[in-house]
């Protein structure tokens, strides 16, 4: 890893940490060059995943956009930024344990709720009417009655 002052190309690893989700680590460095000191983060990444949109096509799976969805239901609630990246990790392990190399966004959609249901029941109604497209008031009633 380079340092990022002086881009030396060498540091050493003086601690490294598991996170709070267990799928994270955390290693603090230094530079061996300049003696910068800096944190770096290891995570698991879902690679050779297509996902199938709802027009048929194939896009590879995006971290970004899955984030970017889950974000969009949390919008003006408060989340700790631990928490929210723990759901993020536990969605994602769901989404590996299905063990397949094509999964369609509609599954995504569904798993990102079952998640939600249990972790905010406010974005999971703002992620099903974005998801779930409910045509008239009586759909969104009936999802929140299903909450209740």
């Amino acid at each position: 890893m380079k340092c990022p002052i002086c881009y030396y190309q060498d540091t050493k690893v003086s601690d490294s940490r598991a996170l709070s989700d267990g799928f994270s680590v955390r290693r603090r460095r230094e530079c061996l060059e300049c003696g910068f000191r800096f944190s770096t983060y290891e995570q698991i990444e879902i690679l050779d995943l297509s996902v199938i949109k709802k027009n048929n096509s194939k896009q590879a799976y995006s971290r970004e956009k899955l984030i970017k969805g889950i974000r969009s239901a949390f919008e003006k609630r408060s989340i700790d930024k631990d928490k929210f990246n723990q759901l993020v990790f536990a969605i994602e392990r769901t989404i590996q344990s299905y063990k397949k190399s094509e999964i369609s966004s509609i599954e995504i959609g569904h798993i990102i709720l079952e998640h939600l249901k249990k972790f905010d029941q406010v974005a999971y109604i703002r992620f099903a009417s974005i998801h779930e497209c409910f045509s008239s008031i009586e759909e969104f009633k009936k999802k929140l009655q299903e909450l209740k």
